[in-house]
């Protein structure tokens, strides 16, 4: 009796896990099938992409706090930063104007704007870190929270100061006529392309923090600074890895909003971060999964309210979800209670 209970409670815990994982891809599936219900395939696909925007700048503010609890409130103009830099790009070296017919050199553009704009604002995102952060590492924490605050309004000046301040229109060089049929109902290839695209990063994103010797260093960096140095991490380079990590996926973001609204504006990145910080703290500060999930689930509050006629109530509705989110759940939907740190 006492061998047969043993098995059955080493069952159960061999087990949890599993079903613990599908008992959540049953909710988001029930989830994503209620909501493509209630909104209609074109407003699903609408939200999907607000979500993907919110998702990436909420990983950047996820990843700095998980490793040096820092919340970056810069993050969000580095996604605003990128997409000035794609609008650079589009504008002064493919000289784009509109849309991009062919295939061919539609990949290739795509392709540049990506890659420059990721790699501009990661490198944008290691300055920060050794400029503004380092040097306050061990002061009280107050100092780096007002440090962000002022990073942030150092890009908002910078690109006010080039750009002016007035919004401008970034070329749509993606065809807004191209469609494809999903069972018989016509939707944006570009907003596939941006769903997909985000999802890549995300996964990528995983995988390099799961996988590779960089995310682990990450991982034990989170964990316990102090012992991870001791076991032969560098802290300096780990961080400044997180913080280019970090940066580049708003860089991605700023392209995507870019391609999307067709818009850049110095105080688009306030605005974006507002709601990136509270996908974070939502899914769960420092949970990478959480951040992405609170990303997705904001853009479907939104333009839920937006299609029963509460566009202006949309913000009121975010953070009241997110109040009601910690009441129950402080640490956020996938977040963790820890101890603390010896």
């Amino acid at each position: 009796m006492t061998a047969t209970s043993g098995t059955l409670r080493a069952t159960r815990r061999s087990l949890g896990p599993a079903a613990s994982i599908g008992i959540r891809l049953g909710v988001i599936i029930v989830a994503l099938a209620v909501a493509l219900a209630f909104l209609g395939p074109t407003q699903f696909l609408n939200a999907l992409t607000r979500g993907a925007i919110y998702a990436l700048v909420a990983l950047g503010y996820t990843m700095v706090y998980g490793i040096i609890e820092l919340i970056n409130f810069a993050h969000g103009d580095v996604f605003m930063v990128g997409g000035f830099v794609s609008l650079t790009l589009l504008v002064n070296l493919f000289g784009a104007s509109g849309a991009i017919t062919e295939p061919v050199s539609l990949a290739i553009t795509l392709i540049a704007v990506f890659v420059v704009a990721m790699a501009a604002m990661g490198l944008v995102g290691v300055i920060i870190e050794r400029l503004a952060y380092r040097p306050l590492r061990n002061a009280p924490r107050l100092a780096p929270l007002l440090t962000a605050i002022g990073v942030s309004f150092i890009l908002q000046n910078i690109i006010q100061l080039i750009y002016g301040p007035f919004q401008i229109s970034v070329p749509q060089i993606f065809p807004t006529n191209a469609f494809v049929e999903i069972g018989g109902v016509r939707v944006a290839l570009l907003a596939i392309f941006i769903v997909i695209v985000a999802l890549t990063l995300m996964i990528g994103l995983e995988l390099f923090v799961g996988r590779t010797r960089l995310g682990r260093a990450m991982r034990s960096t989170a964990a316990n600074r102090e012992a991870a140095a001791l076991m032969g991490v560098n802290i300096n380079r780990t961080i400044a890895v997180t913080f280019f990590i970090g940066s580049a996926l708003a860089g991605a973001a700023g392209v995507i909003f870019g391609l999307y609204y067709g818009v850049a504006q110095f105080q688009l990145g306030f605005f974006a971060g507002l709601k990136a910080f509270t996908a974070a703290v939502l899914g769960g500060i420092g949970n990478t999964t959480g951040a992405a999930l609170g990303g997705f689930i904001i853009g479907f509050i939104e333009v839920g309210a937006s299609s029963v006629g509460l566009a202006r109530w949309g913000p009121a509705v975010v953070f009241g979800v997110l109040v009601i989110v910690l009441v129950f759940r402080p640490t956020g939907l996938l977040g963790q209670q820890l101890g603390e740190r010896a």
